[in-house]
């Protein structure tokens, strides 16, 4: 099977695992135990706003979703308190508008985008060496967060309403880990696409949970789980000739399953 590492695109998909993985480990643990999950499903969605738009304006997807998904995230932490209305309404606002807007842009564009399937559905396999900078950048980015504001992550986490009594700034603290998790939705859009990022950002730290609750042990366990599992699914992928993103969701959806059986029949007291 290492034959295949030959190829550089193959290399830039492994690479790329890594990276992901990473992101999804540290704002993954956040996400699953601050029960976030669909907020970030609604992120994601709006993330494709943003990919229109750089298909508009002629510049990298990426680079454009970026922005696009912190003002999403802004969104949901903010102005859905403000305008009074409940957090699965706005979560449904966003989701929808996002993806209109990507799409309305995108009829705008002149010509054809060929690799649009690849943000919608992923495709570990097609990831440039530019994407992997940007990557990079974004995990350096959210490992230093996550490292100065991991105290506050962690009280808002389990118990804002507390935290909120101590005289912490939840709010400003829960609208910081929303852009980490717009920051992570962007990392991965080439890789699984926006319609599979749910997977990638939840199942790694939700299988972590069952054997630990120590904070540091989760996102490490998080982050060799995602590494494993992604590689896992990319090189079925690539044996099997089938879609890359899927694959990976598969395997970790099977993942979790056959942990869950295990856990609960063979290693609970």
């Amino acid at each position: 099977m290492l034959e295949f590492l030959q190829y550089q695109f193959l290399q830039n998909a492994l690479i790329s695992a890594i990276l992901v993985s990473v992101a999804c480990g540290l704002v993954g643990t956040y996400v699953v135990l601050k029960r976030i999950v669909s907020i970030s499903g609604g992120i994601s969605h709006a993330a494709f706003g943003g990919i229109g738009l750089g298909y508009f304006l002629g510049i990298n997807p990426v680079i454009s979703a970026i922005p696009f998904s912190i003002l999403s995230a802004i969104f949901m932490g903010e102005i859905s308190k403000k305008l009074d209305i409940s957090e699965d309404t706005a979560i449904g606002i966003l989701w929808s508008v996002g993806m209109a807007i990507g799409i309305i842009f995108i009829n705008l564009t002149p010509g054809y985008a060929p690799d649009l399937f690849s943000y919608l559905f992923g495709s570990i396999l097609t990831v440039p060496t530019s994407d992997l900078v940007i990557m990079l950048i974004l995990d350096i980015v959210i490992l230093l967060i996550v490292i100065l504001f991991r105290r506050e992550f962690a009280a808002i986490s389990f118990d804002e309403e507390f935290s909120e009594a101590l005289g912490m700034h939840s709010n400003f603290f829960y609208i910081l880990l929303l852009a980490l998790v717009a920051l992570s939705v962007v990392v991965l859009i080439k890789v699984v696409g926006v319609i599979l990022i749910i997977a990638l950002l939840t199942i790694p730290s939700a299988i972590a949970r069952k054997f630990t609750y120590n904070l540091p042990r989760l996102m490490l366990m998080s982050i060799f789980l995602g590494i494993i599992l992604t590689m896992s699914g990319l090189m079925l992928s690539y044996v099997f000739d089938i879609s890359s993103g899927a694959t990976i969701v598969l395997v970790l959806g099977v993942a979790f399953g056959v942990v869950s059986v295990l856990k609960k029949y063979f290693f609970e007291e």
